[in-house]
């Protein structure tokens, strides 16, 4: 029997990536499951490997941004199994332009702010409503740590997103908190899936990640799928309003080196530091090259064929 036998978890954006890593692993601990997106195809060929898996598994498409599709979700999720335990806010959207905040044109903000910020509240509202009437459920939000501070990735609306679903995240896990509620959040790193690991390691992504990160690398799914698990659980029954930093202490650094710090060098002759620690990047790296033009297709046209 897994911790979430007989409960019905609700799943957004559970098409692929992250979504699908959720599912799965809600799947594995005995969990039925209400996936959602936009792609049927794409959300079927989770679902089947989800029912392999012994999971009532219930499909339907929607848009996160539509307020109509998220009723519809809601409503089909709970006629479907009577219930909605556990809520997995993880639909988003980004820009992989790298643009700056005085660059940043109005259409990209807004179509942003619709799915990452309005529509995440949207399916906290609608479930959240279910919830306190049953005097019982978890929602985790999946926010970002861009929503927790600076960073140099030039995605302003994104930021912004992911930040204010952090303090709705606080401020509803408060509001909730006596009737029976709870309502948290994770805050992934640079978290890769098989679908990305392609593009990221081909373009020397990965590196850059890994030389800005004090566990000196990147995440992986199963890394992310856990700690999301464990909020959603009983065993975080006295955890509310609480943003969970999922980053290989990237947040915790306040900044890491990527050239090691000239005071490292100071007192190997008498007291040295014990053990290698990371060396740094060295100066215009074959990896750092390779991104100076940016992403293929996107920045610069791709080679033909």
């Amino acid at each position: 029997m897994g911790q979430f036998s007989g409960k019905t978890v609700l799943i957004t954006g559970a098409s692929y990536g992250l979504g699908e890593g959720f599912a799965e692993g809600f799947a594995k601990e005995g969990a039925d499951l209400v996936l959602t997106a936009r792609s049927k195809d794409m959300l079927e060929a989770v679902a089947e490997r989800c029912r392999a898996l012994g999971s009532k598994v219930t499909v339907v498409t929607g848009d996160v941004a539509v307020e109509e599709d998220v009723l519809r979700v809601v409503k089909t999720g709970i006629e479907a199994h009577g219930k909605i335990d556990v809520l997995i806010n993880n639909a988003g959207v980004s820009d992989l332009r790298g643009l700056s905040a005085e660059q940043y044109d109005t259409a990209t903000w807004n179509w942003i702010i619709s799915i990452d910020l309005t529509g995440a509240f949207m399916f906290l509202r609608e479930v959240g409503r279910h919830m306190l009437e049953r005097r019982s459920g978890s929602i985790v939000n999946i926010c970002s740590i861009m929503g927790s501070g600076a960073n140099e990735n030039n995605i302003i609306a994104y930021a912004a997103a992911k930040g204010g679903l952090r303090n709705v995240t606080m401020q509803v896990g408060c509001e909730w908190a006596d009737r029976g509620v709870r309502v948290n959040s994770v805050s992934p790193g640079f978290i890769i899936t098989e679908m990305v690991r392609p593009a990221l390691e081909g373009m020397g992504m990965d590196k850059w990640i890994a030389s800005r990160t004090p566990m000196r690398r990147i995440g992986e799914l199963h890394e992310i799928v856990g700690p999301v698990m464990f909020l959603a659980s009983d065993a975080a029954s006295y955890i509310t309003g609480h943003d969970l930093l999922v980053d290989g202490g990237t947040n915790s650094a306040n900044g890491y080196y990527q050239i090691p710090p000239i005071h490292q060098e100071w007192n190997k002759a008498t007291t040295p530091r014990v053990g290698e620690g990371y060396p740094g990047v060295q100066p215009r790296p074959d990896w750092y090259q390779i991104m100076e033009n940016g992403i293929p297709g996107l920045h610069y046209p791709l080679p033909e064929a």
